[in-house]
């Protein structure tokens, strides 16, 4: 029996669009000129559900005559983008579908009691991280690659980006080491490993690209979509998805954040957003009331300011009360005349 081949390549298998059966549309976004469609392909499987993201593709600067290279012609229409993400997990579904956001926030309390055993309890797949770590998947796709398995990283394009657009560049740097599984993982020791991530990144992209190393933005998500540690890049033109203040954490903020503490995100509150339908989030309603809060009418919670704080009705001031009366008495007495003013003083 022949011994199973280490290195060899995973094949993807090829998708026929016109072949893919429609269940129901996800989203259908005006702004980014693209719409998420839920379905299957029954030629590889009846029962595993597909996503496909139709995208209008941004024009290119080079598709577009200038004085200095007139065209008779008209700049080339967009051309639409298709991405496939099979097979569809629950999360998938849920991050292409429209539905009401929460704000969490994730202490490491409440990492530790809820959202760990979450990850743990899901066990979510990274095997196709694993085969393109491993040149199974996507080698050919490969921008940059520092091998060192404690502070190396593979570089490639993101799916959402065509590989084409420059000005629209977005791409994935995916480290090697397999224990980090995002931001909350990382401490002190991993120093060495994020800097490198930061500069051989910028430096890679410059030679190939030709972008200035000051114009590109690198960030982390928490939560992530997959539980591997990645860094986002793409230019700070560019409003690429998940840029919020919500979602994304900067690399050179994380560095920084390290460098002064070095457990800082096992002792920071974190903040994230889950979506309606995520079962995250209905562990995290059973801890704290998530979806409905009370809120006090207006009226009572100025009366309860008021009691609690007597001073909040005269707002807030940081003069002496003696000060602040003779001030009191000055704006309730009309100015005298030029002619007829004297000096006083409030003692």
């Amino acid at each position: 029996m022949p011994e199973p081949v280490e290195n060899a390549e995973v094949k993807s298998p090829s998708y026929d669009l016109s072949k893919f059966r429609l269940k129901r549309i996800l989203t259908n976004n005006s702004v980014r000129k693209s719409i998420s469609l839920l379905g299957t392909f029954p030629d590889i499987s009846e029962t595993d559900d597909a996503i496909v993201v139709f995208e209008k593709n941004a024009y290119r600067e080079s598709d577009v005559a200038t004085p200095e290279s007139p065209s008779e012609e008209s700049p080339k229409k967009p051309s639409v983008k298709s991405t496939v993400i099979y097979p569809a997990t629950d999360k998938h579904i849920e991050k292409y579908s429209v539905c009401q956001k929460y704000l969490i926030r994730e202490t490491p309390d409440l990492y530790q009691k809820i959202t760990l055993p979450y990850l743990t309890s899901s066990q979510f797949s990274l095997e196709w991280v694993y085969n393109i770590l491993e040149h199974k998947q996507e080698k050919e796709r490969i921008v940059f690659e520092d091998a060192d398995p404690e502070t190396g990283f593979i570089l490639l394009p993101d799916l959402k980006w065509d590989g084409r657009n420059v000005e629209n560049l977005y791409l994935l740097g995916i480290i090697h080491k397999h224990d980090i599984k995002s931001l909350r993982d990382l401490n002190g020791s991993h120093l060495d490993l994020l800097r490198n991530l930061r500069q051989a990144s910028k430096d890679a992209i410059s030679k190939r690209y030709g972008l200035n190393p000051n114009q590109l933005r690198m960030y982390f998500h928490y939560q992530p979509s997959f539980y591997h540690l990645h860094v986002h890049i793409n230019p700070v033109r560019n409003d690429a998805p998940g840029i919020w203040c919500e979602k994304s954490h900067m690399l050179d903020t994380v560095i920084n954040n390290l460098e002064l503490l070095p457990d800082y995100y096992q002792r920071a509150t974190l903040p994230f957003v889950l979506y309606e339908g995520n079962k995250l989030l209905d562990l995290y309603e059973q801890e704290q009331p998530i979806r409905k809060v009370a809120v006090l009418s207006d009226d009572k919670e100025q009366a309860e300011q008021e009691r609690t704080d007597p001073a909040a009705t005269e707002g807030f001031s940081d003069v002496e009360p003696e000060e602040r009366q003779c001030k009191r008495i000055k704006l309730a007495t009309p100015e005298p005349k030029e002619a007829e003013a004297t000096v006083q003083s409030c003692a």
